[in-house]
């Protein structure tokens, strides 16, 4: 609208300005000859009576005429000169005019009596143009003014010009506004016959098709919606039935196989016969890949129902380092491979169980691919404060269309080439490397991959870097793993784990009372007058009692004698999260099912010299 009426007004203003330019002109030049004229007429008048006066030299005349003419309206002076320049009267007249704003005119004096006409003189006369200047200054005032009301008028009249010229414009803009906002269907009047009722016509058009587009995509938009729920309630249904699952196989199927763990260890106490030995050692290595499988499914299960609970300590990190050497360093050996850990000095801030578990995956699944050479772990301090860790080894490799798929659940690359040891104890379900990421996402890392095929892989992550500190102690001080002559009540519900961990611990010298619920513990307790050494305990007994509900009625029961508590610690295979902190919030040392003989032994002794350092 605003173009509209610069377009209106433009002509006007040009048109007003070149008139009022033209009579300006025009009026300055009349006033100018007026003026001219004038002074002709004086200066001709004046000739005329001083030619007489002059012929006879008579001064006196002459200035009396000079005077007379200065006395005439805008006469600002008058000079008689005699033939030879001489002035005999000058008079300056009554206009005291500036000699920039006169007009000269000289006139000669003629002796008309005689018949040669001889030149007596001159006369000069200088005519004030003030007047003429003011009334043109007054001219051009009144013309400016009329100029603008007429460019105020003209401006008026063009924007009510532009405005009904682009009222139809105006209107198809706020229709496409409304239809953007797409509140309803939008149509407007058509007004012209011309291209603007045309451009009506095909907006209208337009919007009645996108009115009836946006109505379908409304309806496949919810149906869309519809269905994206559906699914994601059957999803979500599936994760968890998953979940249920998990923790069934994690509970219900690790009872026998912890019975069938502590049996196949129990089997090597005081047996000489290499033939059953090395039978035992067999039936070993399938509890440990048993054990491998379901450590695998219990870790997932536990970082999907949010079990798994972050303890961020500060610790030497080659201390986690010789953990996972002495976990694997057998089994490479076992399979002619090297495995290097690389000693350091550094400390690093994170949830040391969480990373012993990240590195135990890693090295197993290293040396699980890997026929020759060996694994490498190494860590280096990096410039930006971190320490990065990498898992190096000299395996098969994995291909660039598996890398970005090895770290899903239960995605396992196949070895055609006999890459990968299946028919040893370290089969896994494709689990290692998912738990993995999880476990790295959780200490705030993330676990990254580089691999060429044929060569080998290193997966590396970083890790916070902190100052060394100060331990108490050396390794030649730790206390040995000693538990004979301990004290152990055992309460589970399975009497096949019962049976194994009674004969394991007897093997061990420790002095074993069993009970399958709270009632035979009590009855288990009153032939015992002080409290055990230890309670080992499982979370979920018969009848759904719970295992810290016997741990508390055996409490009450020793402290009415005024006994100090005693040591105790929980073995589940469960997974439930309201179960798990359960545990946690009675800050109870808990192993999951199966447990090796080896974890159990240290175990215990952590329990025990955890009281008594208490105490």
């Amino acid at each position: 609208m605003q173009r509209l009426a610069l377009v209106a007004l433009v002509p006007t203003l040009v048109t007003a300005t070149l008139l009022v330019t033209m009579l300006t002109q025009r009026q300055l030049g009349s006033l100018l000859g007026m003026a001219q004229n004038t002074a002709d007429a004086i200066a001709t008048q004046t000739a005329s009576v001083s030619a007489a006066p002059l012929r006879d030299m008579q001064r006196r005349e002459l200035v009396r005429i000079a005077e007379s003419t200065g006395e005439l309206p805008h006469v600002a002076r008058v000079q008689i000169r005699a033939a030879d320049g001489e002035i005999l009267a000058d008079d300056l007249g009554r206009s005291g005019a500036n000699s920039n704003e006169t007009l000269t005119v000289t006139h000669d004096v003629i002796d008309t009596d005689r018949s040669d006409h001889p030149v007596l003189g001159s006369v000069l006369v200088d005519v004030s143009l003030s007047d003429a200047i003011a009334a043109q200054r007054a001219s051009l005032q009144h013309a400016l003014i009329a100029l603008g009301i007429s460019l105020l008028v003209a401006a008026v009249i063009a924007w009510q010009a532009a405005r009904w010229i682009s009222a139809p414009l105006r209107r198809l803009v706020a229709a496409v506004h409304q239809l953007g906002r797409g509140d309803r269907h939008v149509e407007v009047q058509v007004t012209d016959e011309n291209e603007i009722g045309e451009l009506q016509r095909g907006f209208n058009s337009a919007a009645l098709a996108l009115f009836d587009v946006q109505r379908s995509m409304e309806r496949e938009i919810e149906q869309a919606t519809v269905e994206l729920a559906r699914k994601n309630a059957a999803l979500e249904a599936a994760s968890v039935a998953k979940a249920r699952f998990l923790a069934a196989a994690s509970h219900d199927l690790r009872q026998p196989l912890y019975a069938l763990t502590l049996f196949s260890s129990s089997l090597a106490v005081d047996e000489r016969d290499p033939v059953r030995l090395d039978r035992i050692a067999h039936i070993q290595e399938c509890v440990e890949a048993l054990d491998h499988l379901f450590s695998e499914l219990l870790d997932l299960s536990r970082l999907e129902t949010g079990a798994m609970q972050i303890e961020i300590t500060e610790f030497p990190l080659d201390q986690v380092l010789e953990e996972v050497s002495r976990n694997f360093r057998m089994i490479a050996e076992q399979h002619g491979l090297r495995l290097i850990m690389r000693a350091t000095d550094l400390w690093v801030r994170s949830d040391r169980t969480m990373l012993a578990r990240i590195l135990n995956n890693l090295v197993s699944n290293a040396l699980r691919y890997t026929n020759e050479g060996g694994v490498l772990v190494v860590a280096r301090q990096r410039l930006d404060g971190t320490v990065r860790v990498d898992v190096w080894d000299t395996g098969t490799g994995i291909a660039p269309e598996h890398q970005a798929r090895v770290f899903d659940e239960f995605y396992r690359v196949e070895c055609h080439s006999g890459g990968e040891r299946d028919t040893g104890p370290r089969r896994g379900l494709g689990l290692g490397l998912a738990t993995v990421q999880r476990l790295a996402e959780l200490l705030d890392t993330q676990v990254q991959l580089k691999s060429t095929p044929g060569r080998g892989s290193v997966f590396s992550f970083h890790l916070p870097n902190v100052p060394p500190q100060h331990i108490p102690g050396s390794r030649g001080d730790e206390t040995p793993l000693d538990v004979s002559g301990m004290r152990v009540l055992v309460i589970d519900d399975e009497p096949a784990i019962l049976s194994g961990i009674r004969y394991l611990l007897r093997s061990w010298g420790c002095e074993v009372a069993v009970a399958e619920d709270r009632t035979q513990a009590l009855l288990a307790a009153e032939e015992w007058p002080v409290p055990p050494d230890l309670v080992i305990s499982d979370l979920r007994l018969r009848d759904g009692e719970s295992g810290l509900d016997v741990l508390a009625a055996l409490d009450d029961h020793y402290q009415r004698d005024g006994n100090l508590p005693f040591p105790r610690l929980l073995i589940t295979g469960e997974t439930r999260s309201d179960r798990l902190r359960e545990i946690m919030a009675a800050k109870i040392p808990v192993l999951y099912k199966p447990v090796s003989p080896e974890q159990l032994r240290e175990a215990m002794m952590m329990a025990w010299n955890g009281t008594h350092a208490t105490a």
